[in-house]
């Protein structure tokens, strides 16, 4: 059964029209977001993780965990990743998984590499193969899951992009692999990219401002607050009433900044040569919506969930 999603008010805004058509698949009580640039692609098995439905606990309440974290046992992970991969017709398929540590590292999956890959998961933050029954998978709490598909050469990619993997153009590096090692024309790519925390609740510090000025000529752009300020450390005008406002005796605060991951990798997939048109984003933010979503960010304390695709 699949219904519409619908987007809780909240900071992060409304739905915009993309992002209405993404979809909720139920099996159970498992929700499984599917994004509708993969809705005509038959041959394609995906989907992005939920918390709802799973068998872990977290303070009590039953979540759908689908990483190995400290505070929920492997065989719950491990059931909870199987009641997944069925969920998303890919019961029969191997799944492969990285030791993710926000980098540009790109990891090829072919049928020679996969049983060392399946037994021995390597650092690194994307995936790719041509290979069928193989389940690329990254897992998110905050960051941003990137699925990209080729639907000319039937070539699939996986992505892991916090703000790290993001200054380093992780996703185009991927793409750039399937480029170089299938002949993956950029124009024949659709992308997904599934929910993550909003430049609404996404706030960071000059130390990351800066790095993004100097590396992205349109970075102002993906950044709320003062910009300009922080990326230069200038008191212009936008920063001094923002100062003001602090409480009197409190010590003169760090300024901040909200910054909007999903435009920026938006960004560097179209500037990689995907089409805009072709680029699909979630607007679910994982802080805003922590009823249906993890967030490291907004808990501390969390779950893993998990965006996967693969060749039928």
């Amino acid at each position: 059964m699949a219904s519409t999603v619908t987007k809780k008010k909240s900071a992060a805004g409304s739905a915009t029209a993309k992002a209405a058509r993404w979809k909720i698949r139920r099996a159970g009580e498992l929700q499984v977001l599917e994004p509708p640039a993969f809705a005509p692609l038959d041959w394609l098995a995906h989907g992005f993780s939920t918390r709802a439905g799973g068998e872990s606990d977290l303070d009590g309440a039953r979540v759908f965990n689908l990483g190995l974290t400290e505070w929920d046992s492997p065989e719950r992970v491990t059931g909870n990743r199987a009641k997944f991969f069925a969920a998303i017709g890919a019961a029969q398929m191997r799944p492969i998984t990285l030791r993710q540590i926000h980098s540009d590292i790109v990891q090829r999956v072919d049928a020679s590499s996969m049983q060392k890959l399946a037994n021995e998961p390597p650092q690194g933050d994307a995936l790719f193969t041509r290979e069928r029954g193989i389940l690329l998978c990254v897992q998110t709490a905050d960051c941003v899951p990137v699925l990209l598909a080729d639907t000319k050469i039937r070539a699939v990619a996986a992505i892991h992009s916090g703000w790290r993997g993001t200054l380093r153009h992780v996703a185009a590096k991927a793409l750039g692999r399937m480029q170089m090692e299938f002949g993956t024309q950029p124009k024949d790519v659709v992308a997904a990219l599934g929910p993550a925390i909003g430049r609404c609740c996404y706030e960071v510090g000059a130390e990351v401002a800066r790095e993004f000025e100097a590396q992205f000529s349109s970075a102002r752009e993906w950044f709320d607050g003062p910009f300009e300020a922080v990326a230069t450390g200038e008191n212009d005008s936008n920063w001094l009433p923002w100062l003001t406002m602090r409480p009197p005796g409190h010590p003169l605060p760090s300024p901040r900044v909200h910054l909007d991951l999903i435009a920026a990798n938006r960004a560097i997939l179209a500037a990689a040569g995907v089409p805009a048109r072709q680029i699909f984003a979630s607007d679910l933010c994982t802080a805003c919506r922590t009823d249906v979503l993890f967030s490291y960010r907004k808990e501390g304390k969390t779950g893993r969930m998990m965006a996967a695709i693969a060749i039928r």
